[in-house]
């Protein structure tokens, strides 16, 4: 069974907004394992980020059905009947029940992770033409309309760890756009879009051109981390090895990103 998605859990148990630093790091290295056999079978999930992200919940078979009520509440039932009043038809069910839920704090959970939500996983032989991951962590190729592959998912992993630790995205979630996305991606990588790519934002941005003044990756990351109103857990040297590991995902040619495999190998998530 699952429960709830990291950022639920996030809400719901901690108060300021963060996992602590062990589960974060369990955390991370399930999801790049899991993650790492689905590029290894030449799947992309196409939708990675910490709300498809679920902990497990223990096996329930041995929990009495009292218990089992107690936790998730008495079956909501409503029950099924035509508009015109006749019988109904034969495989027709005669009842339906809500589905349950209940806040974490109500389970046990497990210290294991699973991967969620397929619905825009793809495979190299069916490559859609665009995605609609959450745009704040969409990475720019889908944004430019080029062409898609298992990479998307580098990017989107990038912007997981750095929310996993830091406690918030790096691009600002809030009334975001596509053009506002861009030009924070270009600020936080210190990066120059790829030059195919140059007519479209022309395009995006118009007449309404900013300029770069934004932090960059590594001071955003220590400054979101070290805000002085969280607890901190990690060192300097930490952050500092975990915005390496970041910038190795937030490149914007796909073909520059480390792989899963690479970045699960990195000393850091040994210690």
């Amino acid at each position: 069974m699952l429960g709830s998605s990291v950022s639920d859990l996030v809400e719901e148990r901690f108060a300021d907004g963060r996992l602590p630093e062990h589960i974060a790091k369990s955390v991370a290295r399930q999801a790049l394992m899991g993650l790492e056999g689905l590029h290894r079978r030449k799947i992309a999930h196409g939708d990675f980020h910490i709300r498809n992200l679920a902990f497990t919940i223990p096996p329930m078979a041995n929990v009495p059905e009292h218990e089992f009520i107690d936790i998730l509440g008495k079956p909501d039932i409503g029950l099924v009947r035509r508009n015109d009043g006749k019988c109904l038809e034969p495989g027709i069910p005669e009842y339906i029940v809500r589905p349950a839920s209940s806040h974490t704090r109500s389970w046990q959970l497990s210290d294991t992770i699973k991967i969620v939500d397929f619905g825009e996983s793809f495979t190299q032989n069916n490559v859609p033409k665009t995605l609609h991951t959450p745009l704040v962590v969409r990475a720019p190729e889908v944004i430019f309309k080029d062409r898609l592959d298992y990479r998307v998912d580098l990017w989107s992993l990038g912007c997981m760890l750095f929310e996993l630790f830091a406690g918030q995205p790096p691009f600002d979630n809030i009334l975001i756009t596509p053009r506002v996305l861009v030009e924070q991606m270009q600020e936080i990588t210190n990066e120059a879009l790829p030059q195919r790519w140059v007519p479209l934002w022309e395009s995006m941005r118009g007449d309404d051109a900013t300029a770069d003044n934004g932090p960059k990756l590594q001071e955003w990351l220590e400054e979101m981390y070290f805000d002085g109103e969280r607890k901190e857990e990690l060192t300097r040297d930490d952050i500092m090895k975990l915005g390496r590991i970041i910038r190795k995902l937030l490149r914007f040619e796909p073909a520059a990103r480390a792989s899963v495999k690479e970045i699960l190998n990195d000393p850091w998530f040994r210690e």
